[in-house]
């Protein structure tokens, strides 16, 4: 093996914390349950579409999917929800989070197959798919894995190639006119809040936020080279972004910032909120925020 591959290696298994991967897979099942019972995914509906206009997508001839009919979709709308609750326990994570994947993937491929790809829940498969391989890892696994760590991996090099390639996208399909056009303006137009209105006063402001967003997409990767405490301050510049075209366009990629997630060390942030609501509820009964013990007559 070869310097070079045997660094590629290491970067791509760099162990990783059990913990961190078990909180991951906490939030990406739970996010399949309110995206199926809540945001209402619009393969729900599909069952009872003709299937003339069934229009399978490569997955599906590949795989000889049929039309969608009202038991497919029934069946793989609850297995979604049941297998996530299986799945959000820790028990037979690898079954649980396969079952998962494939009946969360095949739902949304109804609605695709009749419709739009939308490629934040595409790269969202990327997650159901690789979190299950880690196997067992529980809440206050301290150990490091570099089956972990690929999977982490994984999942970051999903989410990033989704920014990447979106700027390439925009640039093959729109040419530079997506940039120097009215782009922003039309979707402000089309589907904006009253908040987004206000922008159309400022039109040159949308247009430079045009040049922004496809610099930012064509910079993405520069979250894998840069130092631990300015990738933490990308990703929130990302969830700052995300949050601002939902304020002004109620466009929002709820599967993509869950995968956003997989750069972050979510176990250091759920022990700091622990230890803040401890401290928070000791000093409440009087306690020391420190050893939880009564404070000594006359303290403070």
């Amino acid at each position: 093996m070869s310097a070079a591959e045997g660094a590629v290696r290491r970067w791509l298994f760099a162990p990783a914390p059990l913990e961190r991967v078990a909180l991951l897979r906490l939030c990406v099942f739970a996010f399949v349950i309110v995206d199926v019972v809540v945001l209402h995914t619009s393969g729900y509906y599909h069952g009872w579409a003709d299937p003339a206009w069934y229009v399978p997508l490569q997955a599906g001839q590949l795989l000889h999917l049929p039309a969608a009919s009202v038991l497919l979709v029934e069946v793989l709308k609850w297995g979604s929800v049941g297998c996530a609750l299986v799945a959000m326990t820790g028990r037979l994570p690898r079954i649980s989070g396969w079952a998962v994947a494939i009946c969360w993937s095949w739902y949304q491929y109804v609605a695709f197959a009749y419709g739009k790809v939308d490629h934040d829940r595409a790269d969202f498969v990327v997650a159901l798919l690789l979190l299950p391989t880690v196997g067992i890892a529980h809440l206050r696994d301290g150990r490091r894995s570099e089956a972990a760590g690929f999977a982490l991996r994984g999942v970051q090099l999903a989410a990033i190639a989704t920014y990447f390639l979106s700027s390439i996208a925009k640039i093959r399909f729109g040419g530079w006119d997506w940039v120097n056009s009215a782009t922003l303006v039309r979707a402000v137009v089309r589907r904006g809040s009253p908040f987004g209105h206000l922008f159309l006063h400022t039109p040159w402001l949308l247009h430079a936020m045009q040049w922004c967003i496809v610099a930012a997409e064509l910079l993405s990767w520069t979250i894998f080279v840069i130092p631990e405490r300015y990738r933490r301050l990308m990703v929130l510049g990302w969830y700052l972004f995300h949050a601002s075209v939902y304020a002004t366009i109620t466009i929002a990629f709820w599967p993509h910032l869950v995968m956003m997630l997989a750069f972050l060390p979510l176990e250091e942030y759920r022990d700091r909120l622990l230890h803040r609501w401890r401290a928070r509820r000791a000093r409440r009964d009087g306690l020391d925020p420190e050893t939880a013990q009564p404070e000594p007559v006359g303290a403070g």
